[in-house]
């Protein structure tokens, strides 16, 4: 994984900023991969206001199937339309506007099979628990998280794409408008000087280009994009506390202009209980705005702080948890799944760092032992850094972006690679509330992981009533913080009681009797 991200990366750093592959416009683009993007651009008015007088669509027909996509406009009288082809074969398109000059345009062209590598959009999987792409690949996510590292100087942008070109992370949470020191500040159109003195009706259009570049060079990196719409940390500029007419027109911009790439995510707000401006029924009425702006359908979450969001409500696909206790057992991190009744990425599990706030001061230690009580669960858990020299967060990778500094990265690939070699599309807690702190599949695959705890040996027994489960294992003892994989051979099994499944012949492995192990049992 990490030579070919370093290779792509390689790539499109030879590019260049401007130089970045962007789809062609309608006019030469007549093939496009499947999931990947046709882009449709045409001269249209630019008189009054075009963002909110004009209407701009196509329909696109193919594969038995009809589907409206929305444009947007992109400035000087240009405007787009990106639509991803959810099926291979032949497409037309025929665009709707109010505008004479943009409708009743149409024309085709040819979804060919996806390239190597593109796996298509990232969707829950069918068990309802974990996720796959689009063409079944499993997805085992390992995030982390930069506020506003889309919205820095092209040299942050590129240090911070080469660190994650040789990282384990596959998917990023980033804000759409800055919470932090950065190069990009406006998203609107600015009335004169002062925090508050700028004009929702009207975008940046070159805003919005930086920060679709940051999405598509993720994607050159096999790197999911979540893309948080609100947040409460800038209350001067008010961007997040829009009337509700100006926070639909902004989502059915976003969700035109970003919502084609494969790799994005919707996160409708970051700590959404902290916006004062907005209720429950508000972030309802949003979610249900983006829902129907966005054809494509791509995953959609909302992240907490003190209070959680109703996950199990339609239009969530996944649940966004920020707690960090849930996680320092896997018992805790699976009844959230159970609550929840859909995935749970565990986004905020407080951070790896050196800062005095509680939230910024993890070991490497601590921030792994997280992710392998989660993965216990049969959730998944998130990363951030909050390193800095001067110990101010927002200079560190959570703000900004740039290099990582710690210890758990490395740590994390190595989980990366364990959770790869289990069953797809991922593992569940066996009897949780049983207080057993197992996960796998039943009769086919066992993962054990002790924490803190430092036994001397651990005695072969795991839950089943089933007699499936009475075979032949391998077992290894996996050292999770020295990453290592120590086989013990092959154990045969037998029924030690009504509940459980025991090696009777040899009834325990030896253990290090150091902390952060780990034992996993495969079918033989």
């Amino acid at each position: 994984m990490t030579i070919t991200r370093r290779a792509v990366f390689a790539n499109a750093m030879a590019l260049g900023a401007a130089g970045v592959a962007r789809p062609a416009i309608a006019a030469t683009q007549t093939r496009v991969e499947r999931w990947g993007v046709f882009e449709l651009a045409l001269a249209g008015p630019s008189a009054g206001n075009p963002f909110r007088d004009t209407l701009f669509s196509a329909v696109l027909e193919g594969a038995g199937q009809t589907i409206e996509v929305p444009g947007f406009y992109d400035g000087d009288g240009l405007y787009r339309l990106r639509f991803s082809p959810p099926e291979t074969g032949g497409w037309r398109w025929t665009t709707r506007s109010n505008a004479p000059a943009l409708s009743g345009k149409s024309g085709r062209f040819t979804a060919t099979a996806p390239t190597q590598g593109n796996h298509g959009p990232v969707q829950v999987s069918k068990d309802g628990f974990h996720f796959t792409y689009a063409d079944g690949t499993p997805f085992r996510q390992i995030g982390t998280t930069c506020y506003s590292w889309a919205l820095q100087s092209e040299e942050k942008c590129r240090q911070t794409l080469k660190t994650l070109s040789a990282a384990p992370f596959n998917k990023m949470r980033m804000l759409v408008f800055p919470n932090v020191a950065s190069v990009a500040t406006d998203p609107f159109v600015r009335k004169g000087e002062g925090p508050g003195n700028w004009d929702a009706t009207r975008f940046d259009p070159a805003y919005f280009r930086r920060y679709e570049d940051r999405i598509i060079r993720l994607g050159e990196l096999g790197i999911e994009a979540d893309v948080i719409l609100y947040q409460p940390y800038d209350p001067k500029r008010g961007y997040s506390d829009m009337k509700r007419e100006d926070d639909e027109h902004y989502i059915r911009y976003v969700a035109a202009r970003f919502g084609a790439y494969r790799n994005v995510w919707w996160s409708m707000a970051n700590e959404f209980d902290l916006i004062e401006s907005k209720t429950d029924a508000d972030w309802d009425h949003l979610f249900t705005v983006l829902a129907d702006a966005d054809p494509h359908s791509r995953l959609r979450s909302i992240h907490n702080i003190h209070r959680y969001y109703d996950q199990r409500k339609p239009w969530i696909t996944h649940a966004s948890v920020q707690n960090g206790a849930a996680v320092l057992d896997p018992i805790r991190a699976e009844l959230h799944r159970a609550f929840a009744e859909k995935p749970v990425i565990f986004d905020e599990v407080v951070y790896e760092g050196n800062i005095d706030k509680r939230w910024g001061n993890l070991t490497g230690e601590e921030m792994v032992e997280r992710f392998w009580h989660g993965l216990i669960g049969g959730t998944y858990v998130g990363h951030s850094e909050t390193y800095a020299q001067d110990r101010n967060p927002d200079h560190s990778w959570l703000g900004q972006g740039g290099t990582l500094q710690g210890t758990s990265a490395p740590r994390l690939a190595f989980l990366k690679r364990i959770m790869e070699e289990g069953p797809a599309p991922g593992i569940d807690a066996v009897q949780p509330w049983w207080n057993y702190r197992v996960a796998g599949k039943e009769g086919a695959y066992y993962l054990l992981y002790f924490g803190t705890e430092s036994p001397a040996e651990w005695e072969i027994r795991f839950p089943s009533k089933s007699d499936d489960a009475i075979r032949d294992y391998e077992i290894d003892v996996i050292d999770t913080w020295n990453m290592t994989v120590e086989p013990q051979g092959r154990f045969r099994m037998a029924r030690k009681d009504e509940y459980d499944i025991h090696s009777p012949v040899r009834p325990a492995i030896a253990l290090p009797g150091r902390p952060y192990m780990a034992v996993r049992l495969r079918a033989a």
